[in-house]
């Protein structure tokens, strides 16, 4: 038995909705059709998915073993069809992606030497959509920093450094050759999670407008360098790790060659 992509796609709706009637709107389908499809697909699975009532809908113990699945496989046929109409235009191509601050230039410009039929892409990310571009294969390798989901992917770890704590010019630390996480208790941090920001700019512009300090990789501050903020060392923080990274279902050889030269350059820019 094979199992049915738009039939999933239904699943996940109601599943994610817990209402028939909002899913099939979504859906844009009747909502007896909608119900059609999902009972199919519980026949075709041979388990009830979702328990049902007049008022109410829940997912049964299979319901939620297939809904934990499903994102990452509806993700793979995603991938593989952007990956298949990018072929169709009639160049292969490479996307490599990249966090702020990561130099990606001398494995680009290697495969690029070694494929002159190969389109080498590359593209920005930000901190909460890393594994996300490559699962649904808007990208074909990152550059990525811990923190970040890694399920589904292949990660290779390529370096890590130090960090450093961006604060004000004229902050009580600004003056200081180094500092300790421990001098850092009092002051108020700024995260994506207890903060509204979307990248390291807008986190930059509330550490210039004094509504707190941030800690970033090394490589990361020193490529948004301004006047209006002092970049200090932090010697006991964790180091910050830098990663490649690609889907785990993937076996193409350009992958494989472009992590090959990605680890090499990263050796010559060490030695």
């Amino acid at each position: 038995m094979d199992l049915d992509l738009r039939k999933l796609r239904y699943f996940v709706t109601v599943a994610e909705l817990m209402h028939f009637g909002r899913a099939a709107e979504r859906l844009r389908v009747a909502q007896p059709a909608l119900s059609r499809q999902i009972r199919a697909l519980e026949e075709e699975l041979g388990a009830a998915l979702l328990v049902r009532t007049t008022r109410s809908v829940a997912l049964t113990p299979a319901g939620r073993q297939l809904l934990d699945d499903a994102g990452a496989l509806l993700a793979a046929a995603q991938a593989a069809q952007r990956r298949v109409r990018r072929v169709a235009r009639g160049r292969r191509a490479l996307v490599v992606g990249f966090m702020p601050g990561l130099v990606v230039t001398p494995a680009v410009r290697a495969l690029a030497a070694a494929h002159p039929d190969v389109h080498v892409e590359v593209r920005r990310i930000g901190w909460d959509e890393q594994a996300a571009l490559l699962l649904d294969g808007q990208i074909d390798v990152g550059y990525l920093r811990r923190p970040f989901p890694d399920a589904g992917l292949s990660v290779l770890l390529l370096a890590s450094e130090g960090r450093v704590v961006v604060v004000p010019e004229g902050h009580r630390l600004a003056a200081r050759g180094a500092v300790t996480m421990a001098e850092l208790a009092g002051e108020t941090m700024i995260h994506h999670d207890t903060h509204p920001v979307r990248n390291v700019e807008e986190k930059l512009e509330l550490v210039a407008a004094g509504q707190g300090v941030v800690l970033l990789p090394a490589t990361t501050a020193s490529f948004y360098q301004r006047p209006d903020l002092v970049r200090v060392p932090v010697a006991d923080a964790p180091p910050a790790e830098v990663c490649l990274a690609h889907d785990a279902t993937r076996r193409s050889p350009l992958i494989g060659e472009f992590l090959r030269l990605a680890v090499a350059a990263q050796a010559h820019r060490r030695a």
